[in-house]
């Protein structure tokens, strides 16, 4: 069965996360990603050694791709890598900026050669102003853009747990590029991409910079609550299990006053009596909800949410991920062997698609400088 990107050529000068998530999409897709490396590999290879002596996250970003080890900076290197984009539809490149076109691989000129191929430059803060220049990983990323002041416990600001700057970037890349490719269909024309780390978690940040600059104030640091809605968090139940519940409306809340708590008159009362009231009254309306809590076991609670139609669900550690009911699992192949990873969340009517294997460092690089040798 052809994938819908069979056939597209892309070459990536990349490492680490943003890019990699990116072109690993593509790869799912039917794509041939060619991955350029340096001798030592891309460092991403060695973030950890949960799988073999790969890293979680390599293998998490780098399946489906081929491997090529090359020296931007040797002159038969470079001539290789020209003669790969000669051929190639898509090119994405996450160097610091400006290094790539030093090296001869600059967007603009490589799209004057080559009108219709696709570029993609990633960079931490873009490629002009005073932050160009500067090292962008992504929890610098997460505090620069105000997130890591919004996440976390009322104690202090919090990292989110996994790379959310370089995955916003790799997802908005994704799309562009996508995009990219049905407008060259049209106009049989490619063009320029440029995405930033930085932006990509600006445009998630968008609910709290407006709310910031219509109020004059930041949403609050409230751990596993809900700075605007309340009830809306996390209670213990007899046994020390969370559950975190979400109220989104006044009609939800009757219920829940009826059906969970047993007292149908509760919404009328003062502070209990609009979400308004509640935010403000929070500390008495979440003691409330958490004495009743307290009194039931996890079932029981989980049955009288139910029968009061509130959304809820268990607060589970990575072990409860590793055994939930809705956890889909797919194959990878790597060169440790075969590890299972978590699906691709999409599921096409036509069936799952097997993802590719994950490259050792220069697995493809004798077949891919033959193929594409200069002569």
């Amino acid at each position: 069965m052809a994938r819908p990107l069979e056939g597209l050529l892309v070459l990536t000068l990349e490492q680490a996360v943003a890019a990699p998530y990116c072109s690993s999409r593509l790869a799912d897709a039917g794509a041939r990603v060619i991955k350029i490396e340096r001798a030592e590999g891309d460092f991403a290879r060695f973030y950890d050694c949960a799988v073999g002596d790969l890293s979680s996250y390599f293998v998490w970003l780098n399946r489906g791709k081929e491997s090529l080890v090359a020296n931007i900076k040797n002159p038969e290197d470079a001539a290789l890598l020209h003669a790969i984009l000669a051929r190639a539809d898509v090119f994405i490149q996450n160097l610091a900026p400006g290094a790539a076109a030093r090296a001869g691989l600059g967007s603009d000129a490589l799209r004057a050669r080559h009108p219709r191929l696709i570029t993609v430059d990633i960079s931490g803060y873009g490629d002009t102003g005073e932050y160009a220049g500067m090292k962008a990983y992504d929890l610098l990323v997460q505090a620069e853009s105000g997130l890591a002041m919004i996440t976390g416990h009322p104690a202090g600001p919090g990292r989110v747990g996994v790379s959310v700057c370089d995955i916003a970037c790799g997802m908005s890349t994704h799309a562009a590029v996508l995009e990219a490719l049905i407008e060259r269909g049209r106009t049989g024309r490619g063009k320029g991409l440029k995405a930033s780390l930085f932006d990509g978690m600006a445009d998630w940040m968008n609910v709290p910079l407006l709310q910031y600059e219509g109020s004059g104030t930041a949403p609050l640091r409230v751990g596993l609550a809900h700075p605007t809605i309340c009830p809306y968090g996390a209670f213990a139940t007899r046994g020390g299990v969370l559950v975190l519940i979400s109220i989104q409306n006044e009609r939800e809340w009757v219920d829940f006053c009826a059906r969970f708590l047993d007292e149908p008159d509760l919404h009328r009362r003062p502070g209990y009596e609009s979400n308004v009231a509640r935010v403000a009254n929070r500390e008495e309306v979440d003691a409330h909800v958490a004495a009743a809590f307290a009194r039931m076991t996890r079932e029981e609670a989980a049955q009288k949410l139910r029968a009061a139609n509130t959304a809820f669900g268990f607060v589970n550690d990575v072990a409860g991920l590793a055994r939930h009911p809705a956890l889909r699992r797919t194959p990878v192949a790597t060169p440790s062997g075969v590890t299972w990873i978590a699906a691709p969340p999409v599921i096409a009517s036509d069936g799952e698609v097997a993802l590719g294997r994950v490259p050792a460092i220069g697995e493809h690089s004798a077949a891919i400088r033959a193929e594409f040798a200069v002569r």
